[in-house]
């Protein structure tokens, strides 16, 4: 299963829009995505209370300015699945559990709820206890029925179709019911409040990994007074230590101190700076080279994108610390519609597709962003490295081979068509170079520019005109299992959940997936089921090409104070950063 579609960097932004979820870890070999995932097991502390540990040297005060190149799609909880947006908005949304980073490793630990959960004997039933006394930004009490509000908030996916979706699958009567703004109302059978402090959800069949779920924003509790629909993001309720002091969607956030929350009751987060400051849309290349300068204000800025190749030679001894780096769970793809492109023109693709190429032009780094052969990213449990030649990742094609492929197949001048970023240089570069390496091996092609602000919401349409690059074209585990990947992105439901990576719509996957997730977890990882499917997926259906791994490297300002890696979204801890002060 999955969520938090991978941060567009630049870069990604260049190569394919992407989507993603929480790491396992760990680190090791090939920049962390060769490890030894046999041992892993998810991790959980149900005992944990606030407030959170403190961080040693922290000091109060100051604004922390986030430069960021890309644009999240939202700031609505119901609506958020790519990472940026679900890790900025951890400062003031809180769900029922939370990560807390131990060590660099994430662990799921209660959050606005007492515990992470108690199921019921025939797995069909979750209660949380809910902790008493929380409020909201204004001072207004947070009740049951806010939380069971924002869920039945969720169901309304023709309004916030662009967030997770596993309600849709799991949740009692998941089929039936569409949200609070319907003929039904928010009359739902799929949640109960049976008193103030208790929240009951009912599941259609057993989930083992709802305690992880409930992790989104999604869960954050909404008041059913307050919710204006696609208006809420613009002045949504706070839970946590920060709040909403406005938001202009696409250009620039800005949050202040919340004053009614509470850290005796956040095991999670802290309130160390006054104020963040997020202007995004800006040029990745002049941004990073600012926060890097760290001149003036500057030295109290950071970019959340993977650093740009070309800045390399700037991190030297002397600010070594200011680049952050961490192994990811993320593998970006590039993405083929299986409806509309038939699997022998598919094979063509992997064969003309210009691999080393658009790795330089897009910046990318090997220890940031090695090239991928599998669909699983290594710091996953189930991953097991293998090549299936011409899809590693790597070498710039072979088109005459392509036009053999194409002409055997019967389809000369097979036109493939995409969107990419128009107003973002790197982005029109790569679509430059991926179309001319396309039709040197006989293809059509039809890039398609659209502004920068606009892409993922067309990418993600998974009916939309183009049959490449739609998104996901990258994913993250939504939490360490294999599970938080492959039914939510290759089963055929995964296309009207807005998740499916190629549109594959197969009955034999359907029920091999349905299979190894009906296993014990541990037998399942013992005999390589995973992995098995993993290469199976890519040998005989080929949704899309393996381009690359993406690992953290990210550049602090100077003065930036614990700059580490929220790894549950392969983003800056922001709730554990602090501003130097003299």
């Amino acid at each position: 299963m999955a969520w938090k579609r991978i941060t567009a960097l630049a870069a990604v932004a260049a190569l394919g829009v992407a989507s993603c979820g929480s790491p396992s870890g760990s680190s090791g070999n090939n920049n962390g995505n060769e490890i030894d995932t046999s041992a892993q097991a998810q991790v959980m502390d149900a005992a944990a209370k606030g407030p959170a540990k403190p961080v040693e040297g922290a000091t109060k005060g100051g604004t922390m300015t986030i430069l960021s190149d890309v644009t999240p799609s939202t700031m609505d909880p119901t609506n958020t699945y790519y990472v940026d947006g679900s890790a900025i908005q951890k400062l003031f949304f809180r769900g029922l559990t939370q990560y807390d980073i131990r060590d660099g490793a994430p662990v799921l630990v209660p959050d606005l709820a007492e515990d992470l959960g108690t199921v019921s004997e025939d797995g069909l039933s979750w209660t949380f206890k809910l902790k008493k006394g929380i409020k909201y930004h204004d001072g207004t009490p947070v009740k049951a029925e806010d939380y069971a509000y924002a869920i039945k908030r969720s169901f309304a996916h023709e309004i916030f179709s662009d967030g997770p979706a596993y309600q849709l699958s799991f949740f009692k009567d998941h089929d039936k019911y569409k949200g609070p703004y319907g003929s039904g109302g928010d009359s739902y059978a799929g949640v109960e409040t049976p008193d103030d402090n208790t929240l009951v959800i009912k599941l259609d069949k057993p989930w083992k990994d709802l305690p992880y779920y409930v992790s989104f924003p999604l869960f954050t509790p909404i008041p059913k007074s307050k919710d204006t629909r696609q208006n809420y993001e613009k002045s949504p309720m706070s839970t946590g230590p920060y709040m909403v002091q406005s938001y202009a969607p696409g250009t620039e956030l800005k949050l202040t101190k919340n004053p009614n929350w509470d850290p005796n009751t956040d095991p999670v987060r802290h309130q160390y700076v006054d104020n963040f400051v997020f202007k995004f849309g800006l040029d990745p290349v002049k941004v990073q080279r600012q926060v890097l300068a760290s001149s003036g204000p500057d030295a109290n800025t950071l970019n959340y994108s993977n650093l740009d190749s070309t800045l390399l030679p700037l991190v030297t001894d002397q600010n070594k610390d200011q680049l952050i780096k961490a192994p990811g769970t993320c593998t970006v793809f590039f993405t083929m519609d299986s409806r509309r492109i038939p699997i022998e023109v598919r094979r063509a693709v992997a064969a003309a597709y210009p691999y080393d190429s658009l790795r330089k032009i897009a910046g990318l780094t090997d220890f940031a962003d090695p090239a991928a052969s599998t669909i699983l990213p290594g710091a996953v449990p189930g991953y097991e490295k293998y090549e299936i030649p011409g899809l590693n990742g790597k070498g710039d094609g072979d088109p005459e081979k392509a036009k053999e492929m194409l002409k055997a197949a019967g389809k000369e001048g097979f036109q493939l068509s995409w969107y990419y970023s128009n107003d973002d240089n790197i982005a029109t570069q790569v679509s430059q170079a991926r179309a001319q390496a396309l039709e040197k091996a006989g293809f059509k092609v039809k890039p398609i520019g659209v502004p920068k602000a606009n892409i993922r919401k067309l990418t993600g349409d998974q009916n939309g005109p183009v049959n490449t690059g739609k998104s996901p074209a990258g994913w993250c585990s939504d939490w360490p299992s294999p599970t938080s990947w492959f039914s939510v992105l290759f089963k055929s439901q995964a296309i009207a959940e807005g998740n499916s990576v190629g549109q594959l719509e197969n009955k034999e996957l359907d029920a091999e997936i349905d299979r190894i997730e009906a296993m014990d977890p541990n037998e399942a990882l013992k005999n390589g089921e995973w992995a098995k499917l993993d290469r199976k997926i890519l040998e005989e259906y080929l949704p899309a090409l393996p381009i690359r791994y993406s690992n953290v490297a990210f550049p602090v300002g100077k003065n930036i104070g614990n700059p580490e890696v929220d790894t549950a979204f392969g983003m800056p801890h922001f709730a554990r950063m602090f501003l130097k002060q003299s």
